[in-house]
């Protein structure tokens, strides 16, 4: 159990950066527009929603667990 209360703050926050970076990712291929926005410019506004989504799963399992 140790283990875990350190492990999931840090996989907490991975996924918090992750879905930053996808977004930033994705602003920015919006503004330069271009071919890889249009190929990959949806996709990448799905894979932040889906990394925020995980990620707020995750602190609301890591406030479930260690709440007092």
């Amino acid at each position: 159990m140790e283990a875990m209360e350190h492990l999931l703050p840090l996989v907490i926050v991975g996924a918090m950066i992750a879905a930053v970076g996808a977004l930033l990712l994705g602003v920015f291929s919006m503004a330069k527009g271009g071919e890889f926005n249009r190929k990959y410019g949806n996709k990448l506004m799905r894979l932040r929603i889906a990394l925020q989504g995980f990620a707020i799963l995750l602190f609301i399992v890591f406030m479930l667990a260690y709440r007092s």
